[in-house]
């Protein structure tokens, strides 16, 4: 699968990343055979970019990812880039934000553990933490990417002003921000500021949190464990609209031999600010549907039919730590 340079980082990387939040329990139940399966045959597609967490089941996870590429990471280490995030931590039955200095060494031992490597690609600040100056923040990175704990350090929804602050102490290589065709405000200020600052952009959300994927429909219910189930873009009557408009993107993603999910990725990577698209996937057979926006090329015209439909659709946000727990 061919590569692209993932901004400043300079790492060579599938357009496609395989992202794992799903197998951290916020999705509901998780087969763990199914899950090694899935990372296996994105492997084997050519995908050699993955995105976990530590909050991702505070481990769980990232074990899976580890698992999965046992092989590659003892014997072919450079032939696959982990990226992981950290910042986050339990206070009792609350997910909350700690980007110290002492969480963040904390957490870089944990995940590496887990994963069972010994260094990180790409190291992402999971979420601004208000308690925590941004330089500190930056410097207790910059102290692991000295001792080789972690390679290159990127943040992730933090805003261009967060991002030029933290700067001040450590170079922002890449930024994973929400974005998708229900949620597109980072258009306007947040991706003009990554293309002239050369910040990587790894977008996460394509299929909409699932709404993009083509299989959710009015009567869906969610797992008591799925935070979407609590989220008011997965019901009620924004729902029923948002699938009608879903209902024509599939139409005019069929017109061009493609389908929907197909079709959003296509759409996420179009943009000329972002390199990279975050798919996860719970089973082989919808990543393999999610790979083939990668032969489908969008034109002008395609960009412009697709804002048209879009023009009645309601906005879907996502969950943040705090609406986690």
């Amino acid at each position: 699968m061919q590569t692209v340079t993932l901004g400043a980082s300079g790492l060579a990387v599938t357009p496609v990343a395989y992202g794992t939040w799903q197998f951290g329990g916020d999705w509901g139940p998780v087969d763990e055979r199914v899950a090694i399966e899935a990372i296996r045959h994105a492997r084997s597609m050519g995908i050699n970019f993955f995105d976990t967490a530590q909050a991702y089941g505070f481990g769980r996870s990232e074990r899976l990812l580890g698992i999965a590429l046992a092989d590659e990471l003892r014997s072919d280490r450079e032939s696959v880039v982990i990226a992981t995030k950290g910042g986050l931590r339990m206070d009792g039955d609350r997910l909350v934000r700690d980007a110290s200095a002492a969480w963040l060494r904390k957490g870089v031992q944990a995940s590496l553990e887990a994963l069972g490597t010994d260094h990180i690609d790409l190291y992402q600040v999971h979420w601004p933490d208000p308690h925590t100056p941004l330089p500190d923040t930056a410097a207790a990175l910059a102290e692991l990417a000295a001792q080789g704990l972690i390679r290159h350090v990127g943040v992730s929804n933090h805003t261009p002003a967060q991002m030029t602050e933290f700067a001040t102490v450590l170079p922002v290589e890449t930024v994973q921000p929400p974005y998708h065709l229900f949620r597109r405000g980072i258009e306007t200020d947040f991706l003009p500021y990554a293309a002239e600052h050369h910040v990587g952009v790894l977008a996460y959300g394509a299929l909409a949190h699932g709404l993009l994927g083509g299989t959710i429909t009015p009567d869906t219910t969610f797992d008591p464990d799925d935070w979407r189930g609590r989220n008011p873009a997965f019901t009620g009557p924004g729902l029923v609209r948002n699938l009608d408009v879903v209902a024509a993107l599939r139409a005019f993603a069929a017109n061009r031999g493609a389908s929907v999910a197909e079709l959003a990725v296509a759409w996420v990577l179009a943009h000329p600010a972002v390199q990279v698209a975050i798919v996860g996937a719970r089973t082989p057979a919808h990543l393999t549907q999610s790979l083939g926006a990668l032969d489908l090329h969008l034109s002008r015209s395609d960009l412009a039919g697709i804002d048209h439909i879009m023009a009645t659709a309601v906005s879907v946000g996502g969950p943040t730590p705090e609406g986690m727990s």
